[in-house]
């Protein structure tokens, strides 16, 4: 048996923000749940994850194996998803307005005009294609890098690096909570004119629709600026991409070079495609300063534990 103090020590420090951010859930959705119709189900939810993150890390830390070790690698990715549409249930009913005025204001003051529409002077249906694809990798991108890393062995980097960019997608959806706005793609230009003026080549539309059903405004919904996803401040998209640019440099990865290449044509896609206005990539890279720096501070706070780090059958390379 092991007791209470020392079960919490086989929690990853991602675990431990996995249980810290569905408590914040739980407290928000009882709060106001004369606003959040979904409350029952978004407290529900938010236990299922605690459960899950105890009962992984448990498995994990009694089997020790390779494949546990990607399971608990695996359910951190799947609690990203799960958070996003928490989060969609939450911002708008909570604030009940958007502040994308304000932010249009503060690139008409850097730019004397809107970049998306000095953007479109430039558009091609080339270039178009290629950054819609390349913006389309974005929650792909920290998955290769900690294949990458799994690969090598590098399992105290990898749990770094995962509890960094979980750490990060947190700030950016407290972000959202403070800031919420919906981009320019509904506020400067015409949502349903999108693919019409923005025109690709195979895939483009495809890719949008896929986007757009993640960000809850499937094809034909009515409305689409009243139900879309507040996530445009600060842009998540620019955050996290440099967040893993940054780990696959640092951790030495041979796929920083793709990061880096790909995450570049990401972060211009952002504002190109109209998703984010400038003002967005610069909150961004504010949020992306802010997460290194506090993440470090918590990960040593939360990383006493007893679990191996290295599983049986690999090899720290």
């Amino acid at each position: 048996m092991i007791n209470l103090k020392n079960f919490l020590k086989i929690l990853f420090p991602a675990d431990k923000l996995v249980i810290c951010f569905s408590f914040v859930v739980i407290i928000i959705s009882l709060v106001f749940s004369a606003r959040i119709d979904s409350w029952f189900s978004n407290t529900m939810l938010s236990i299922l994850l605690i459960i899950a993150a105890v009962v992984i890390a448990r498995f994990d830390f009694n089997t020790s194996s390779l494949l546990s070790r990607s399971i608990h690698y695996l359910y951190l990715t799947v609690v990203v998803l799960a958070a996003f549409k928490l989060l969609y249930t939450i911002v708008d009913p909570v604030r009940g307005l958007i502040v994308d005025s304000y932010l249009i204001e503060i690139d008409r003051f850097i730019f004397g005009t809107d970049p998306t529409h000095l953007l479109w002077k430039i558009s091609h249906p080339a270039l178009t294609e290629l950054l819609q694809i390349s913006y389309s990798t974005f929650f792909f991108l920290p998955i290769i890098l900690g294949i990458s890393l799994i690969k090598k062995g590098k399992f105290e980097e990898i749990d770094y690096g995962a509890f960094i960019i979980l750490f990060g997608f947190w700030l950016s959806y407290i972000g959202y909570l403070l800031f919420p706005a919906i981009g320019p793609r509904f506020t400067l230009h015409s949502f349903e004119m999108t693919n019409s003026e923005l025109p690709g080549m195979f895939l483009t539309d495809l890719l949008r629709e896929i986007i757009n059903s993640g960000e809850s405004i499937p094809a034909g919904t009515a409305n689409p600026a009243l139900v879309v996803q507040r996530d445009a401040f600060p842009s998540g998209h620019t955050q996290m991409t440099l967040l893993t640019i940054y780990l696959s440099v640092k951790f030495r990865s041979p796929v920083k070079w793709f990061m880096i290449i790909n995450g570049t044509l990401l972060i211009f896609a952002t504002v190109y495609l109209r998703y984010h206005y400038v003002v967005d990539l610069i909150g961004g890279i504010i949020f992306m300063i802010m997460t290194l720096y506090i993440g470090k501070y918590l990960y040593r706070k939360l990383s006493v534990s007893l679990r191996p780090l290295h599983p049986p059958g690999s090899q720290n390379r």
